[in-house]
């Protein structure tokens, strides 16, 4: 299985793509959407055909994207989540599904803490996918969530099997 991550912001969106085989994980790219334009309709845009070409250079079979959490400013808040709908509208378009976790979420299940900082993530995430060298704290975040939605497919899916042979 393939897995996309995606850590929605509208300056810089990050990005990763894991194999999962079983109980191993490969890394297979990471990197960060940097939007351009001068208004915020051309900057959801240029995200848009960055994204756009990563799912089809990846061809993953699923992906995740982080919620979005409430700040303090209002309008960043708003722009923020404009830049998650793009980030689920792409790999919606391309036919997958998309999990959702929040960022303890992500955190509690490749740290094994929910309130760890971004260089904590880092370093789980080069221990967890050797060798691999990241293309900022974004795709850091990125990869983290890829991380976190494998295990949880896997869990679900272990679990739905249980039911089977339990029912049988």
């Amino acid at each position: 299985m393939r897995v996309i991550g995606i850590d929605p912001g509208l300056r810089n969106l990050g990005w990763g793509v894991i194999d999962v085989a079983g109980s191993r994980l490969g890394h297979v790219g990471n990197g960060v959407c940097h939007s351009a334009g001068d208004d915020l309709a051309a900057r959801l845009l240029s995200l848009h055909t960055q994204l756009s070409e990563i799912m089809a250079r990846f061809s993953p079979d699923t992906a995740a994207v982080e919620q979005t959490f409430v700040n303090k400013d209002g309008a960043g808040t708003l722009k923020l989540g404009q830049a998650r709908g793009i980030a689920m509208l792409v790999p919606a378009q391309a036919g997958l599904s998309v999990g959702e976790y929040a960022p303890n979420k992500v955190k509690k299940t490749v740290v094994g803490v929910g309130h760890a900082d971004k260089g904590q993530v880092a370093h789980m995430v080069r221990l967890q996918l050797p060798g691999v060298e990241l293309a900022g704290p974004d795709a850091a975040d990125a990869l983290a969530i890829a991380i976190c939605h494998a295990h949880h497919v896997q869990s679900a899916g272990h679990y739905e099997a249980a039911l089977k042979r339990a029912s049988a």
